[in-house]
């Protein structure tokens, strides 16, 4: 199963949860277009073919370090600590990590 179908199978999964947008809700364009909110934050996204979400800085150090994920980069190049691009998974793989990325970020308080 590719990034994008492992994609779709979390937003049909999660998108019924309480405070989850599925992607382009609220009008999202460019960065936030293909991607899961929690209470208006971004959890997890679809970027350059790539399954990537946001989890603690320690967390994605373990999933790269275990070969489970990816170092994930902005567009200039620049590492993004708390953001993982998932190498390969299963839809029960991903959707462990999706709920814990969902729960990371619904705790963080909203600037």
């Amino acid at each position: 199963m590719d990034p994008a179908q492992r994609f779709a199978v979390l937003v049909e999964t999660l998108s019924t949860r309480p405070g989850v947008g599925p992607p382009g809700a609220g009008g999202r364009r460019g960065f936030g277009a293909a991607a899961l909110t929690v209470d208006g934050s971004i959890f997890a996204m679809l970027v350059g073919g790539a399954l990537v979400l946001k989890l603690p800085a320690h967390r994605v150090e373990g999933l790269v370090a275990a070969g489970t994920g990816l170092p994930f980069a902005a567009a200039n190049g620049t590492p993004m600590r708390e953001w993982v691009a998932l190498d390969h998974g299963t839809p029960a793989s991903d959707l462990a990590l999706a709920e814990e990325a969902m729960a990371f970020v619904a705790s963080r308080p909203r600037r």
